[in-house]
């Protein structure tokens, strides 16, 4: 069997998830591995298990007609399964001796599960590794060594109302390119229970103004949260709070950004392109317009998240679970994947056909050229964790000897 038995196979509902297939023709790897790993890639009659954490529906049925069609073609039985508690089921079957030979993969899991020799390091045997953006491979990239693939990947934005921007007397010249000018707008749109912008109280937003101030958490390697880059982009978050311009979603009694912007709580907020199936669903009458975040004193800044294709290092069947995987990571399965549930492709070749099918949402894709990503080390999630309960306070706080506090912890833990 060969690692290239599919390509571009699309379309929703033409296919139906074959039986118990028998894998003929399938030798040993003749595959040269990553360096660090010895032997070859495996190859049985096995069948494949594929663990996801679905957003929904939409998610769900569309990996499954994905992984039906290569089923159908390459002659590999393929199941999908759905994670109530993807980290939690990940974790009992690595404990239990029986993981899934492919699973979604978060960024926060990667350093410990590549740590403990749980994965395969496939990456650089992947005959597309060359299509990924580059800031979507170093994601998932361990101690110099490429992991697994992105599957999609989201970026943050700018959402604007437009019944409230219009109602304020804007127009499209005055969108916001600066922080100057996204206070303004903010202060010009803050009116009665809505505010001029919102935001979650967490990194995963607020990260978004550290960047566009020239700062971040990890840099090179190093820690930095305590920079005097990120200090000036807390310092303007919380002068926006502290005049009431800026809020965060939960303040008001909103569960998060999105909802607070469909409600009408708040006229901007900062928030991924998934906000787009949510307004979609739940809030069907609010028009909005996206556009890409206003340039600090560093210039442009944004964060990225994402996921990949985890390949557990006791697969049976690693040859098979490769070719599953490249087949899912071309351009026009991506895109299909987008048309879906609205992920953003991983791979450059999909981008001119993703922005013509998108245009309104061009400003998300344009963030994958200057977007950091929230730090990959083992461990780093509990320090943004206690980073995001620190932020709680920041309206009230003090922002350098918050992050002090983050420095010290994330010191522990990166390097």
């Amino acid at each position: 069997m060969t690692r290239h038995t599919i390509r571009n196979v699309i379309g929703a509902g033409a296919f139906v998830l074959v039986g118990a297939l028998a894998l003929t023709g399938c030798g040993g790897s003749s595959f040269d591995l990553p360096s660090g790993v010895d032997g070859e890639l495996t190859s049985s009659d096995d069948a494949l298990t594929i663990l996801i954490g679905s957003s929904g529906e939409a998610e769900t049925v569309a990996v499954e007609e994905a992984v039906a069609a290569w089923s159908a073609e390459s002659g590999v039985d393929a199941t999908v399964q759905v994670a109530n508690d993807l980290a939690q089921q990940l974790s009992q079957g690595f404990a239990a001796g029986s993981p899934p030979d492919l699973f979604y993969l978060s960024t926060d899991q990667i350093a410990g599960y590549a740590g403990n020799g749980s994965l395969m390091p496939y990456g650089d045997l992947l005959s597309n590794k060359d299509d990924f953006y580059p800031s979507l491979v170093e994601n998932f990239t361990v101690d110099g060594e490429f992991y697994c693939a992105p599957k999609d990947f989201s970026t943050l934005a700018l959402v604007i109302n437009t019944e409230l921007w219009a109602a304020a007397g804007l127009t499209d010249a005055d969108i916001p390119t600066t922080w100057e000018e996204l206070d303004a707008v903010a202060a010009t749109l803050s009116s009665g229970g809505t505010a001029g912008l919102a935001f979650g109280t967490e990194y995963q937003r607020i990260g978004t103004f550290m960047a566009q101030a020239g700062g971040g958490l990890v840099v090179d390697g190093e820690a930095v949260a305590n920079s005097s880059q990120n200090v000036e982009a807390l310092e303007y978050v919380k002068a926006g709070l502290e005049a009431g311009t800026f809020a965060y979603a939960s303040d008001l009694g909103a569960g998060w950004g999105g909802e607070a912007f469909g409600k009408g709580l708040a006229a901007m907020v900062i928030e991924g392109n998934w906000i787009g199936g949510a307004m979609s669903n739940d809030f069907p009458d609010v028009e909005y317009v996206v556009a890409e975040l206003p340039a600090g004193p560093s210039g442009k800044g944004t964060l990225q998240f994402t996921n990949c294709w985890g390949m557990s290092a006791d697969s049976p069947n690693q040859e098979a679970a490769l070719d599953l995987v490249e087949h899912l990571t071309t351009a026009d399965q991506q895109l299909a994947f987008s048309d879906a549930f609205g992920p953003m492709p991983s791979v450059m070749s999909a981008a001119d056909a993703w922005t013509e099918a998108n245009p309104d949402l061009a400003a998300f894709l344009n963030g994958a050229e200057y977007a950091q990503f929230p730090p990959n080390s083992d461990g780093a999630s509990d320090v943004i964790a206690d980073f995001n309960a620190q932020l709680e306070s920041l309206k009230t706080g003090d922002p350098a000897s918050i992050l002090d506090s983050v420095q010290g912890n994330l010191e522990a833990v990166v390097g």
